[in-house]
């Protein structure tokens, strides 16, 4: 454990003082907590988890002083970089005899991203950070600085302030460039931008003036272009916002958002209505939110990419969100879905394979109950089987299998497709989803028919999917004796094998969870560093957890006695070997899968959790 006079202060927090936004005595207490952290972290990091200063405080400091810190100190004191990492890029740059720049050398590597870089060289040479993509850029600069040369140099003359020029730079600390754009323009304020946007604006300003030419076939590229990104970078959901002075589209890649690029405003209502045209939804009404669906065909991965669109009205314009659909490869067999073996086996045996009964897909939504779903009608589908299916849309095709889609549109209403599916002689019915007590009640009479019924719910975990039944007003004796089994789920992110590292669980982790380092013993936890593979996330792909419910006799009189969901799960886990979520969620984080953090804020903890050995041996899990 660090000693107080072993806390590395830094030149930050006496900063922090000096603007009057902590005390001497907010620090002194900040250094007591840092000495007794047991996994390492900054002071900058310390001082804002405290809540003792805010991340707005922190960059009004950084950008009013001008830090006499070199680069890569200035970068291990935000943060933003290791101290292994820094000395494996010295070395690298030192290869390099001089010729190559630390800032190149970390990015190039992989050390950190771009913006981060520029942040930290905007802070440390007190430059302004400016995207020439959200400036009002004055082009008659360009007759004082032509284009060649900013191509030349990475150069970019944006707005007159003052009696100065405002000119941003790919690389601010390139002399020549300086020198070159002091030849031309004279006295000038330095800014800082990527090279990316740079040449962006370069190209844009070549083709149609100050801005990107909004004409339909740059609007129809720039769409397709958004959509062949997404399919590149696996991506769930495509958000494209309008903000104040910018429209700002992200992604969902592995269940969260990160940014992929902006467009200048006053583009936002041609590509909007280019959407609306390919959705099918209506041009003209601006007012309402709106749905629609896209069948996208994808010329560089050659797949067929089908988009639902949602479009909502906000205070700035229309917001689009697109969902892909059929982005997601072949279909996975239940065996690969990530089940632990013995649960695995219990669940196909004891629930899948069984003739008749409703078997319960349940979580959240993006928790990959879909795939689950399908995994089990691939798993069924055979030449002696008949598989009828009602969803809304379809979003795998499977051979073999008859599907419908709803269509309200046309009076394919969900209510209609389930009053006429059980003419259709099935031996299997596949409902989409249980939205209401309708489509609850039609899955309990089905089964009670003779049919096999697999479906999806919207519930925390296996033991709220059958309180909800309950609360739908079905029969605690028709819940018993029909439905079969319930899994619960989630999608975590899976720590990047790339940059992971070893992890030591905190004694704070260990109190959340209500665990001892006894229990344990064995674990190899690990987090990642982040790295180019995983766009310096430390994550990359997923993982699925599960909780399988495997309806017993004493779940079953437990139902019927309709006693409360806690000790139902009692029951569960003492009669029927079910694991939770959160036990699940352990045994993978132990085998390095999954990172303590995702554990602790994305899986439900509804009890203390049972020791590590216990939980291997009843999942049939190797160390």
């Amino acid at each position: 454990m660090k000693s107080t006079q072993e806390v590395k202060i830094g030149v930050i927090p006496t900063l922090l003082i000096k603007d009057g936004i902590i005390t001497h005595d907010q620090l002194a207490y900040a250094v007591r907590v840092h000495s007794k952290l047991t996994t390492p972290q900054t002071m900058l990091d310390t001082l804002l988890e405290l809540g003792l200063i805010s991340q707005e405080q922190l960059q009004v400091t950084l950008r009013k002083h001008q830090l006499n810190l070199r680069l890569g100190d200035l970068l291990l004191e935000l943060g933003y970089l290791r101290d292994i990492d820094l000395q494996q890029a010295l070395a690298i740059q030192k290869e390099s005899q001089g010729q190559r720049r630390l800032g190149d050398v970390l990015v190039e590597n992989g050390f950190i991203e771009e913006r981060k870089l520029l942040e930290t060289l905007s802070y440390q040479l007190g430059y302004p950070l400016i995207d020439p993509d959200f400036v009002k850029i004055d082009k008659t600069l360009l007759a004082r600085l032509p284009l060649n040369v900013c191509h030349q140099f990475n150069v970019l003359p944006l707005y007159r302030q003052g009696e100065q020029l405002v000119v941003t730079f790919a690389d601010p600390l390139d002399q020549r460039a300086r020198d070159i754009v002091a030849a031309h323009l004279g006295n000038f304020i330095p800014a800082i931008c990527s090279k990316n946007s740079l040449k962006e604006a370069l190209a844009a300003l070549e083709h149609a003036g100050q801005t990107v030419a909004a004409d339909d076939n740059t609007i129809i590229g720039m769409i397709n272009l958004l959509f062949e990104d997404a399919i590149e970078e696996q991506t769930s959901d495509i958000h494209i916002e309008p903000q104040k002075d910018r429209l700002r589209v992200r992604f969902r890649r592995d269940g969260v958002m990160g940014h992929y690029k902006d467009f200048p405003k006053d583009i936002a209502p041609q590509l909007t209505t280019r959407i609306k045209v390919m959705a099918q939804a209506d041009i003209a009404e601006k007012r309402r939110h709106q749905d629609g669906r896209i069948l996208f065909t994808s010329r560089k991965h050659g797949i067929n990419l089908d988009l639902r669109v949602s479009f909502f009205i906000t205070i700035y314009g229309e917001k689009v969100v697109l969902r892909l659909l059929n982005n997601k490869g072949t279909l996975l067999d239940v065996k690969e879905i990530g089940m632990a073996p013995r649960m695995l086996e219990h669940f196909i045996y004891d629930a899948l394979e069984v003739p008749t009964g409703v078997m319960i897909v349940t979580g959240p939504t993006g928790s990959g109950k879909t795939t689950t779903l399908y995994g089990c009608v691939n798993h069924l589908n055979d030449i002696n089987t008949s598989i009828i299916t009602a969803e809304d849309p379809v979003e795998y095709v499977i051979d073999g299998i008859s599907q419908c889609s709803i269509n309200p549109k046309i009076g394919v209403t969900f209510e209609e497709t389930l009053r006429h599916i059980v003419r259709q002689d099935p031996d299997v019915i596949v409902l989409g989803e249980i939205r209401d007590q309708f489509s609850a009640e039609v899955a309990i009479q089905a089964a009670l028919t003779g049919h096999k019924v697999l479906t999806t719910f919207h519930t925390e975990d296996s033991i709220g999917g059958l309180i909800r039944l309950m609360n739908m007003n079905i029969e605690a004796f028709l819940i018993s004796s029909t439905v079969v089994c319930i899994v619960a789920q989630r999608l975590l992110r899976r720590v990047c094998p790339e940059c992971a590292e070893p992890y030591v669980p905190t004694p704070l982790d260990l109190t959340r969870l209500g665990l001892s380092t006894h229990d344990l013993q064995g674990s190899e936890f690990k987090l990642g560093r982040g790295c180019k593979n995983c766009r310096f996330s430390g994550y990359r792909g997923r993982v699925a957890i599960f909780e399988l419910l495997v309806m017993n006799e004493m779940v079953k009189n437990a139902i019927l006695d309709h006693k409360s969901s806690y000790e139902i799960r009692k029951i569960s886990v003492e009669t029927s070997g079910m694991v939770t979520l959160m036990e699940d969620g352990l045994v993978k984080g132990a085998r390095g899968l999954i990172s303590m953090q995702e554990i602790i804020t994305d899986l439900p903890r509804l009890g203390k959790p049972r020791p590590l050995h216990e939980l291997r041996r009843i999942l049939g899990v190797q160390r």
